[in-house]
């Protein structure tokens, strides 16, 4: 295993920063509901976790016949996740130590998620992250959500390092493959752990196969940083 010597770091939010899947499917499940679809499980939630917000909203209008635009159903589920997300949503202590070390060696940080950018700052600011990520950009802020490496490119351009020289962290497949796709290095940490055999996750650098129970930031920190600092 080699290590990256990353000169900037890019952290996912959702399901890799924090632990906010629970609260985005009960907003789905509360939106959906308004429509009439009252069966939105938590099965049904993980075919979308590490899609934008957008693109699974589109998905689910148009597999349920909801004659609302998906403008309608992204106001209302951003609604929804806000009131939730602000009390709900905490960071998971292995990444908030690894985003604190990173800090203090002053490695240049953002964070890079298909969430709205009001989604974002609520959730960053709820799970004590504000200080510490103040370089953050939302899907909704560029042409294409991941697995298309939209956002990443722009969060490499933001904190002024090349895309080569970044690294990504990540929890989902799509997001691993947006890394790859942008040309970036990636340390996984599969939310769902029975995704770590995903082939989106075979070209990351690092691997944590048992996701957030597994994860060693002292480990993370070493391979992204250790030997160039």
């Amino acid at each position: 295993m080699s290590h990256s010597l990353a000169l900037a770091v890019i952290f996912d939010l959702d399901g890799t920063l924090v632990d906010s899947e629970p609260a985005y499917h009960e907003a789905s499940r509360r939106l959906l509901a308004r429509y009439g679809i009252t069966d939105f499980t938590w099965e049904d939630h993980t075919r979308f976790i590490g899609i934008g917000t957008r693109e699974t909203l589109t998905t689910l209008r148009e597999e349920h016949g909801i004659d609302a635009p998906v403008e309608e159903l992204l106001a209302g589920k951003n609604r929804l996740y806000l009131e939730l997300a602000r009390t709900s949503v905490r960071a998971f202590p292995g990444m908030l130590v690894l985003v604190e070390r990173l800090r203090a060696a002053g490695v240049p940080m953002a964070v890079a998620s298909g969430s709205s950018r009001a989604a974002i700052d609520a959730v960053l600011a709820g799970a004590g992250l504000d200080a510490l990520l103040p370089v953050r950009v939302s899907a909704e802020e560029v042409a294409r959500g991941k697995p298309e490496p939209d956002v990443f490119l722009e969060a490499a351009e933001r904190l002024g390092v090349e895309p080569g020289r970044c690294a990504v962290v990540e929890d989902a497949p799509p997001g691993a493959e947006a890394a790859h796709r942008a040309g970036m290095r990636c340390v996984a940490v599969p939310y769902l752990p029975e995704t770590a055999g995903d082939p989106a996750f075979a070209a990351a650098g690092l691997c944590f196969p048992g996701g957030q129970e597994e994860f060693d930031a002292r480990v993370a920190y070493d391979w992204l940083v250790g030997s160039g600092r």
